[in-house]
């Protein structure tokens, strides 16, 4: 796996594209996503404020309802900050909203999720890892080389 040298952060572009599934997934339209995204509400750091982020399935326990999310752009990202400073937060997956509590996982459960997925969606986790700047050449060591780089959240029912 190699980084591209692109920015860490996405562009205005980008943001707005990552922001269209809000209003349809808070309408609890989200069996349109076919379960692939969730709404993830979280309370922010400092603000204290209501806040909505649409964040891709990569796994799901059905036995539990827990889901599990990655923060494409690591540490940095405002909700995966939130989520750490304040674990308890709320999840509408389809049509059903449930209040969760957020749990990191360590970075050898990324690696061995993000292989999962990998081998689950041949083709779309090529784009993916484009998308957020590294090339990967399509083996289990890259994609977990790619796993260790994210930073996973799963986020588990009350």
């Amino acid at each position: 796996m190699r980084r591209l040298a692109s920015s860490k952060r996405p562009g205005v572009l980008l943001k707005v594209i990552f922001r269209l599934p809000v209003p349809v997934l808070r309408a609890r339209l989200g069996w349109l996503f076919a379960g692939r995204v969730v709404l993830l509400e979280h309370v922010g750091r400092r603000t204290g404020r209501r806040h909505f982020t649409a964040v891709e399935v990569i796994g799901r326990d059905r036995r539990t309802g827990a889901v599990t999310v990655a923060s494409g752009y690591g540490r940095g990202a405002d909700w995966y900050r939130n989520l750490r400073a304040r674990p308890a937060g709320a999840m509408i997956l389809g049509a059903r909203r449930s209040e969760v509590d957020a749990r990191q996982l360590s970075l050898d459960e990324g690696a061995d999720i993000m292989v999962e997925y990998a081998r689950r969606h041949p083709r779309a986790a090529p784009r993916v890892a484009r998308m957020l700047g590294y090339v990967v050449d399509g083996t289990d060591a890259d994609y977990a080389a790619f796993g260790r780089a994210l930073r996973f959240v799963q986020l588990v029912p009350r």
